[in-house]
């Protein structure tokens, strides 16, 4: 799957969560929910994202919920 395709469907899923009063437990969900539906090639194409120009076209709400899914996976 392409990576900006990815980086949409995770923003979509980000606006979802991003919506909730606190920002730690909506942090934990959008990972949560990456970790439970996403395949794991997915996961492994987005976090490919940190670190490069396409990590501004990220929700900050993903972007913190990607570093805690590579800190995880480490």
């Amino acid at each position: 799957m392409k990576r900006d395709n990815l980086i949409r469907m995770a923003n979509g899923i980000g606006a979802f969560f991003e919506a909730m009063p606190d920002r730690q437990q909506a942090v934990a969900d959008v990972a949560a929910h990456l970790r439970r539906t996403w395949e794991p090639r997915m996961r492994v194409e987005i976090l490919k994202s940190l670190g490069t120009v396409e990590e501004a076209q990220l929700k900050p709400v993903v972007r913190d919920a990607l570093l805690a899914l590579a800190r995880s996976d480490a």
